[in-house]
């Protein structure tokens, strides 16, 4: 951070900071519930293509169904359903995501890697078949200071939700027992089923938990660029596990917060808002992205290999 305010001014000027905070809010949400999942030591490489999916479902509910989802160009008031419907259109579809999934896992048993990438193909195909190649844009303004609102004039609105959230997220997995059960099952499944837990269920749980947020995030995201498209979220599941990763909750589950979380979350986004600023490409923030992602997994790896030789 300090490199990046030596080298380019604009870094820690209030309006780019608070337009960081705004820009982490979609990540941070979906890392909260990438959390959940990890804890349980599992993935989830479908969130991208489920936010572009439940976004766009969103978008048409607020537009007023399916057939009038393009009859209303950008700029132009959309005939108003309601932003609540819209928001529960996406909640709804994530939820029904994240079971499928969860069901795919804990019934089927097949790997989270597996059964997530092809949610990945699925909910993408189904995302560009939905928008027939073409965005939805033009909503109402109920709906799109969901995503631009400011609190007191200055406070984004999507990061309210997103620490909201966060808070919830916290006192869960802190102070009740479903909390503690996710925990168990990340950190020993044999010994937590043994042990009376219904492992199928928590981890089912975990996936659906994720796919609320994948809804939520869809929906914030629409609000705040105005327009739901079929590529959106591309490349968000490498950005959202860098977070939590960083943030200290472990690949290998059974340890993670998601006050952790947060931080991680915050100092990607501080990361690629510096290297926007200082113009360095695209693909070599992916790069970065991807680099890491190893690193943390690398010194995660060695210090679970410190703890069983202490």
């Amino acid at each position: 951070m300090t490199g990046f305010a030596l080298d380019e001014p604009r870094f820690l000027t209030p309006l780019n900071l608070f337009n960081v905070l705004r820009q982490v809010s979609i990540y941070g949400l979906l890392a909260v519930g990438m959390t959940f999942v990890i804890l349980t030591a599992g993935i989830d490489l479908s969130i991208g293509s489920l936010v572009a999916f439940a976004g766009l479902v969103a978008a048409a509910v607020s537009k007023g169904g399916l057939s009038n989802r393009f009859t209303v160009g950008a700029g132009q008031e959309a005939a108003s359903h309601g932003w609540y419907l819209a928001a529960f259109a996406a909640i709804a579809v994530g939820l029904a995501g994240g079971f499928l999934q969860g069901f795919a896992i804990t019934r089927l048993k097949v790997p989270p890697f597996v059964v997530t990438l092809g949610g990945m193909s699925a909910f993408r195909g189904g995302a560009l078949l939905f928008a027939a190649g073409g965005p939805i844009s033009g909503f109402e303004p109920g709906f799109v200071w969901m995503g631009q609102g400011r609190i007191f004039g200055q406070v984004p609105v999507p990061v309210i939700i997103f620490l909201a959230f966060a808070v919830l997220a916290h006192v869960v997995l802190r102070y009740t027992r479903y909390g503690r059960q996710v925990y168990a099952v990340g950190g020993n499944p044999e010994a937590a089923r043994l042990s009376g837990l219904n492992v199928r269920a928590v981890t089912t749980s975990v996936y659906v938990i994720m796919g609320f947020f994948a809804g939520l995030g869809a929906f914030v995201l629409a609000a705040r660029l105005n327009s739901a498209e079929a590529v959106a979220g591309t490349g968000y599941e490498l950005t959202v596990i860098a977070s939590v990763v960083i943030g200290g909750t472990s690949l290998f589950g059974g340890v993670g917060t998601i006050f952790g979380t947060v931080i991680g979350t915050i100092l990607i986004g501080v990361l690629l808002n510096g290297l926007v600023l200082m113009n360095v490409s695209a693909y070599i923030q992916q790069i970065i992205i991807g680099i890491i992602i190893v690193l943390a997994v690398a010194f995660d790896t060695f210090a679970k290999s410190r703890r069983r030789t202490s």
